[in-house]
């Protein structure tokens, strides 16, 4: 593949010179007298490999004209192209400025062919095992991004596993928790972290025993207790996983009230973190929504009514509104457990 370099500069021997060198060395060469005439081509939809930029010229100096180019290239959401300058002075300062504004190496004029190849060459390299460096991270992210999800869409499945009466609430909890979170205007980062979160964010019921978790009938005080510890517990866990420590956010938060008067830490309003907040109103509705070893799943009526009437007590007003909504819209009640 052809090596495809601009060359910007207001002396016609210096383009000429520039020109016959790169072509000689199998480059293909376009050349431009100013630099408005390369950002208009740049404008057009053109992505050299490669731009050698003077510095002085009379319309636009390289300073210029590089700082136009940054800017272009985050308007058109282009990749970023690498930047020589060219230059008759040995100015130190010049050199500093530049490189601090993002250019990748300075060659003096007037030209000597060797030094123009070789330092051309090296850059073209260097920008090649950059992009190639920075696809493989991108892949090893995507990788390790597809391998953390399993493993934690097991350990949700693990959890509802131990509930006959809640197969498939994790995913459902996550899901919602996305959605309000999605509406809300969450980034895509973020809504893949609460949805991880809401996955596991009653893990900590793994260490409750299951005749306690499935039990028909209404729970003793102390069964109560025990159910109670299961925020704490999921905290625990999941504050071990050192490279998502976000995941215990939702774990320890989720029965937390906006009023006051929840559980573990007896926090309110923003005091309970934001991720928290949308679980809680994820898993209340999914919990009134859904068959449980004591009732079967309440009406839609019934589940907006309370949700309504949890409205900043038990919820985030926010949050409880942005669920109202969803509810609203979910004409056939398909947000529920079938």
């Amino acid at each position: 593949m052809t090596d495809w370099i601009v060359v910007v500069d207001d002396d016609a021997t210096n383009l000429q010179m520039a020109g016959i060198i790169l072509s000689k060395n199998k480059m293909r060469v376009t050349a431009f007298k100013a630099a408005r005439l390369l950002l208009d081509f740049l404008r057009a939809g053109n992505r050299p490999d490669l731009i050698l930029l003077d510095i002085r010229m009379p319309d636009m100096d390289g300073f210029e004209a590089l700082d136009r180019i940054k800017e272009l290239e985050k308007e058109l959401e282009m990749e970023e192209i690498p930047v020589i300058f060219l230059t008759a002075n040995e100015n130190e300062d010049a050199e500093t400025k530049g490189l601090a504004m993002g250019a990748l190496d300075f060659i003096k004029k007037p030209f000597v062919p060797d030094v123009l190849i070789v330092r051309v060459r090296h850059i073209l390299e260097l920008v090649r095992l950059q992009n190639s460096l920075a696809a493989e991270v991108e892949e090893k992210t995507r990788e390790y991004k597809a391998l953390s999800m399993q493993v934690v869409q097991a350990m949700a499945d693990a959890i509802d596993v131990k509930d006959a009466y809640t197969n498939g609430h994790s995913g459902r909890v996550a899901y919602y928790s996305r959605e309000i979170a999605k509406r809300y205007g969450y980034s895509q980062k973020q809504l893949e972290d609460i949805y991880m979160m809401g996955l596991l964010h009653d893990i900590g019921k793994i260490g409750i025993p299951d005749e306690v978790i499935n039990k028909p009938s209404k729970l003793t005080e102390e069964e109560f207790d025990l159910i109670k510890t299961h925020p704490e517990n999921g905290a625990r866990i999941l504050g071990n996983i050192k490279a998502l420590p976000s995941l215990a956010v939702g774990a320890r938060g989720h029965h937390e009230r906006y009023g006051g008067g929840g559980y573990p830490d007896g926090i309110s309003g923003e005091e309970i973190p934001e991720e928290a907040r949308i679980i809680a109103v994820a898993d209340a509705y999914d919990a009134m929504s859904s068959h449980r070893s004591y009732r079967d799943k309440l009406p839609q009526s019934a589940v907006r009514a309370e949700i309504e009437k949890g409205r900043g007590t038990q919820f985030d007003p926010v949050f409880a509104d942005i669920m109202l909504k969803m509810i609203d819209e979910d004409k056939d009640y398909k947000m529920s457990e079938e």
